[in-house]
């Protein structure tokens, strides 16, 4: 029996037993006296306990104080270590360490980095961790919380009882952490909070899981710490030391979860799209795949756009090891992978970030600021350090894991503006007076800098729909420091275009040239991306004007002017073998297209094309600098033609001529950069591409004498509705 004085409190029992304590190590645990130690536990359902040491050495037994579970005792300690304690009861035996024996994993500087804002490994602390810890195996656990009077670790091994493992509360970061043994990769858990005011919140999944449960369900899961073993050194490597607004970048944008199914619906696995999507995208020439969001993520039509695990990948498809195989396999066939990011906002469910610890904690408590009306969601709140310190950390982590090789960052318009989707009154104004929101420039600022220093190689994509300045130039420069911006002028505008009927087309001539103006303001990617294909938009082939012919004409020499354009490129899944239908995420693309020659050759085009644009430097090598391009032709709206020259230095060029007309234009007249021959490299009126094979018989001859400015000329035959890539052919 314990002399009274040495006996915890009764009311420090109660709140423990009533799991009410907002301190259960300073109850629990081992606590050395001036005569000896104590031992205190929880372990419900436990009537007669005896302690071991790591060892096995007997230590003493406790005597059961409430009968709730709550047991003390003196041990025959002589110094703090792990102890195991031996319970049973009239059911039976068992053996549970206490982790409250254990001291804290994180140190001093893990407090000073967490709450400087600074610490770039957030990935390696917070969250769940297996690890050996003190000679014991088990699984460290961490979660910001700052707010909460108690959080616990929840899960099948505690029966979902909050009582069991309450957590330790760092004060100065507002971090809750606790070490709990014998806990391995697979375990799901999640987080039982007490909030500010004392209610008890929804279980909350935890935003630093690497794994999660696949929906319905929304636990986190416990992930494998083995290391992935990486085969693509050289690829890294060869990353590192490139300069992708010089190189070219053919990008292939996929959403996982239907790019293709199984007969009954059900999805492919990261390991089957490894197998059949990447040699797919690479056989077709492409340089990188962009994954729509695969963040875990509880709604299917939210296409991956409301993620609730932002450390996850989805375990749709499979693990995370999974997962990196995937990546793995790509840099293998020589494809980079993209990812779309969403810092942008998150959903609501009970179960994520919102009001997690009963207070407005990641979001804005001001739904002026903390609320999106576009999507339903909450706005992260960039003005909080541990906000944007978990982004931050997001960011890198996907670089580092998984070496994933960019982030595209969606809806970036609707981070910058504060009034974004706002009417008068419903937004706050900057301390300026304007409607910039100087916080997410901050942090998009910090972010791009970040993933820049510390991954060479990688690059980071704005989908960003305004004017604003220097989306693409460096943070030093003033800039938002991205690496690259998607163009959506150019792809509104030449949609526009495209689906006007050819006599109309006249009249519509700068839908196409305008963007010239400005595609050097930016290093731009040309995106016919997802949202141009769903919501009743139609697919690309259904924008085009006319009978079928007319319509996969019409495409081919889209695609070819695009391709022939400054600028990157991205194309949806699905596009680039014409799908008739709009993309529809609950089912895979209608791949029995292909079995049709006219579909078929639409791919083989893609392919075509995909291939001058990699092997013709004057088509890639300055895709965004003005020093690339010049008109030819640029304003001749009576024939809606159009040519232009690309160049690269020390390159031969190219030039590309479009009629976006259904008449063939015969001796047509086009100023020529040099006299000599230059071949169709690509013509896409060709048979080859189901086109009526009008054209040049190949080549063309260009004669030396003044035209137009230029050094030579030129009389060709211009194919209806059709693009040529002429390529020079040097002595």
């Amino acid at each position: 029996m314990i002399r009274p004085d040495l006996q915890a409190d009764q009311k420090d029992v109660e709140a423990i037993a009533s799991g009410q304590h907002t301190n259960p190590f300073a109850v629990l645990g081992l606590h050395e006296t001036g005569e000896a130690w104590i031992a205190r536990t929880f372990i419900p359902h436990a009537k007669a306990l005896t302690a071991f040491d790591k060892d096995g050495a007997l230590l003493g037994t406790l005597e059961l104080r409430d009968t709730r579970g709550f047991f003390e005792g003196l041990l025959n300690l002589k110094a703090r270590g792990p102890v195991r304690y031996h319970a049973s009861n009239d059911g039976g035996e068992w053996d549970v360490w206490d982790p409250y024996s254990f001291g804290p994993v994180l140190g001093p500087m893990d407090d000073y980095y967490i709450g400087e804002g600074s610490h770039l490994r957030l990935f390696d602390k917070l969250g769940a961790h297996v690890l050996e810890f003190e000679g014991v195996s088990g699984t460290h656990f961490a979660v910001w919380a700052p707010n909460a009077r108690r959080v616990s670790v929840v899960g099948p091994f505690n029966d979902w009882d909050g009582r069991r493992h309450p957590m330790r509360l760092r004060v100065d970061t507002g971090i809750w952490e606790v070490f709990i043994p014998e806990i391995g990769p697979g375990t799901i858990y999640k987080y039982e909070i007490i909030g500010v005011d004392g209610d008890l919140l929804p279980l909350k999944a935890d935003p630093f899981a690497q794994q999660g449960e696949i929906r319905p369900s929304n636990a986190s899961v416990v992930a494998d710490p083995t290391p992935f073993e990486w085969t693509d050194a050289a690829y890294m490597e060869k990353r590192a030391q490139g300069d992708w607004r010089r190189a070219p970048m053919s990008i292939y944008e996929v959403h996982l979860g239907s790019w293709r199914r199984h007969p009954d619906g059900s999805f492919f696995t990261y390991d089957m799209l490894a197998e059949q999507l990447v040699p797919y995208a690479a056989d077709m020439g492409f340089t990188h795949i962009e994954l729509l969001p695969i963040s875990e993520h509880p709604y299917d039509p939210s296409w991956g756009y409301q993620p609730t695990g932002l450390y996850a990948p989805t375990s749709r498809f499979g693990s995370p090891a999974a997962f990196a195989r995937f990546v793995n396999a790509a840099h293998a066939a020589g494809l980079g992978v993209i990812l779309d990011w969403v810092p942008a906002h998150f959903p609501t469910d009970a179960h994520g970030l919102a009001r997690f610890d009963g207070t407005a904690l990641y979001e804005h408590l001001d739904p002026r600021r903390g609320y999106h009306p576009d999507w339903n969601t909450a706005i992260y709140n960039f003005g909080r350090k541990e906000v944007v310190s978990f982004l931050v950390n997001n960011a890198l982590y996907w670089l580092e894991k998984f070496h994933i090789d960019g982030l595209r960052v969606d809806a970036v318009a609707s981070m910058l503006y504060l009034d974004y989707s706002r009417n008068p009154g419903e937004w706050v104004p900057n301390e300026r007076g304007g409607n910039e929101n100087l916080e997410a420039v901050s942090f998009l600022q910090r972010v791009n800098a970040a993933t820049y220093q510390a991954h060479p190689g990688t690059f980071m994509i704005a989908e960003e729909s305004t004017s604003w300045p220097g989306v693409s130039q460096p943070v030093h420069n003033g800039g938002l420091g991205f690496g690259f911006k998607w163009n959506m002028g150019f792809m509104n505008d030449t949609l526009q275009y495209m689906s006007r009927d050819p006599i109309h087309r006249g009249h519509h001539h700068k839908d196409m040239t305008f963007g010239l103006l400005y595609a050097f303001s930016e290093n731009f990617v040309l995106p016919l991306s997802h949202d141009e294909v769903v919501h009743g938009k139609s697919s690309l082939i259904e924008k085009m004007p006319g009978d079928t012919w007319q319509q996969f004409a019409n495409l081919r020499a889209y695609y070819a002017f695009m391709w022939g354009h400054p600028g990157k490129k991205l194309l949806f899944m699905g596009q680039e073998f014409a799908q008739t239908a709009e993309w529809d995420e609950s089912r895979g693309l209608n791949w029995r297209l292909l079995g049709n020659e006219t579909h078929d050759n639409m791919r083989r085009l893609i392919t075509d094309l995909n291939g001058a644009y990699r092997e013709l430097p004057a088509l890639h090598a300055r895709d965004c600098e003005p020093e690339g391009f010049e008109w030819l032709i640029g304003n001749d709206r009576t024939n809606s033609v159009f040519a232009w020259v690309r160049k690269a230095p020390g390159e031969e060029p190219v030039v590309v001529i479009s009629n976006f007309t259904p008449v063939p234009r015969t001796n047509y007249r086009v100023p020529m950069p040099k006299a000599g021959r230059w071949t169709e490299r690509i013509n896409t009126d060709a048979q080859w591409y189901s086109g009526s094979n009008m054209g040049n018989l190949g080549g063309i001859e260009a004669v030396e004498a003044e035209y137009g400015g230029w050094p030579a000329y030129a009389d060709l035959l211009l194919p209806p509705l059709a693009t040529l890539i002429l390529k020079f052919e040097p002595d």
